[in-house]
């Protein structure tokens, strides 16, 4: 049988889009296994363009006790992430005329009157001047209790504190707003911040592995749900962060609080999220342009943060977004909307990474530069070596202290305790393992006397320096 020649050349084109995406794919799951092997993802990822989904995988364990790996639907903590569902049900609650943006905070929350100048626009897009209540509560919240909501508001109100700055004049991110925009919903709405997401945004786009979960308050036993870790000091464990080896008991007496953080998610559910935004499947065009404006304070500084959404607008570019880092836990949402290009990365390790530059020179067809440096294998004497105590050229006081353990170099100094790991990429250089991917990198020259220099780099640039003693 003879082909058209019209339908010969659909088949052409067919199969050169196979072997596009394939070769694509093959490139990001190398990446992406060299930097699980490094310690720096374990998670699952999900990258799409033009509404089709061409990478879609999990790497490392969602629970290391028994073993079991996270794969495409595993849930887990977005962290700071939520923020952008806590704004989209303000933006519902304002479109069923229940509340305006311009509507004073201490309308809904009397018990805070004394912020009376805070707007519900000024919590949203982190212009209110606020305290930040993971800094305040810390210091002399009852360790032992979980904080909820209510808490956090009976806590301010107690201590009355005024405002940073003047409401508008200034954006600095703030915790505070989005715990107290998540009170004012279950004010408004009469229903829990759990209940009304679940009703008004995760039921209808049909995100039904997205929960408000609290998992020392009220505790559940949840399917395909990755645990967030943390490495215990001083070793390659993986712990909860408020196990006794790494001591962060502020995840679990401020586990109540809600709005800020606290939503669970798969990276499938996420996708079908930024679809949603990306089509107004459920919110309007202007909805929509209002949550994603760059808008200005009263000084005429831009504020490049939408409703729960970072946001980069102008020379033909328009992408949004956000990070989150709590409890273990490492997630990454981004939408270019000029390309229609995904990329989601959620990590159930706090130090967890993602390739954003290299993904987008994978999916552009570009040559790809060096964002992540492979691991080479040095012998244990020539990383030992490097090991000791080194005085800081700057601060004669303070000792930067670099140990071996297990192939790494272990980072802490005099003054703080970092418990930073770097490992070697090549014989001289170490390059950390940072929340991120900050880049970080240990330098060492052996100098004419015998004595050993260390260079402590950050994006290439020499920030310490020091000589082993």
């Amino acid at each position: 049988m003879k082909l058209s020649l019209s339908l010969f050349i659909i088949l052409l084109l067919n199969n050169a889009a196979f072997s596009q995406d394939s070769r694509q794919q093959k490139k990001l799951d190398s990446v992406f296994s060299m930097m699980n092997r490094q310690n720096q993802f374990n998670g699952t990822v999900l990258i799409s363009e033009k509404g089709k989904i061409i990478y879609h995988k999990g790497f490392g364990y969602r629970d290391t006790a028994s073993r079991q790996v996270n794969n495409k639907t595993t849930s887990y903590e977005l962290a700071s992430c939520s923020k952008q569902f806590t704004a989209a049900a303000i933006v519902l609650l304002h479109r069923d005329g229940l509340l305006n943006y311009e509507d004073k905070l201490s309308k809904y929350i009397p018990e805070l009157s004394f912020w009376q100048e805070v707007t519900i626009y000024d919590l949203l897009r982190h212009t209110s001047g606020l305290p930040e209540y993971l800094v305040d509560m810390p210091k002399s919240w009852d360790h032992h209790k979980i904080a909820t909501n209510d808490d956090l508001i009976r806590f301010y109100a107690q201590r009355g504190d005024t405002l940073e700055f003047k409401p508008g004049s200034r954006h600095r991110y703030n915790n505070t707003n989005y715990a107290l925009l998540a009170s004012i919903i279950e004010r408004v709405a009469q229903k829990t911040y759990a209940e009304y997401l679940k009703e008004r945004l995760f039921k209808p786009l049909h995100m039904q592995q997205t929960f408000v979960y609290n998992r020392r308050l009220r505790p559940r036993k949840l399917r395909n749900h990755a645990i967030g870790y943390v490495w215990a000091k001083n070793s390659f464990d993986r712990v909860t962060s408020e196990n006794a080896r790494y001591g962060d008991s502020m995840v679990y007496y401020l586990d109540g609080i809600v709005g800020n953080a606290k939503v669970n998610s798969t990276a499938i559910d996420i996708n079908k999220w930024l679809v949603a935004l990306d089509r107004n499947t459920l919110f309007t065009k202007e909805e929509f342009e209002l949550m994603t404006a760059v808008s200005k304070t009263t000084t005429g500084k831009n504020i490049p943060y939408g409703f729960g959404l970072d946001v980069s607008k102008g020379n033909g570019k328009f992408s949004y977004g956000h990070t989150g880092s709590w409890d273990g836990y490492a997630t990454f949402i981004y939408h270019n909307a000029v390309k229609d290009r995904s990329i989601i990365t959620l990590q159930n390790f706090k130090l967890g990474a993602y390739p954003f530059e290299t993904i987008n020179q994978i999916l552009d067809g570009k040559p790809l530069a060096v964002e992540y440096r492979p691991m080479i294998q040095l012998s244990g004497n020539n990383i030992k070596k490097f090991a000791g105590e080194y005085v800081d050229e700057k601060d004669k006081n303070e000792v930067q202290q670099l140990a071996v353990l297990d192939g790494y170099l272990v980072h802490n100094s005099s003054k703080v305790k970092w418990d930073m790991r770097f490992f070697p990429v090549s014989a001289n250089e170490f390059q950390g393992v940072r929340q991120g991917g900050a880049d970080g990198v240990l330098k060492f020259t052996e100098l004419p006397n015998g004595d050993m220099k260390l260079e402590m780099l950050q994006y290439g640039q020499v920030i310490g320096s020091g000589i082993r003693r």
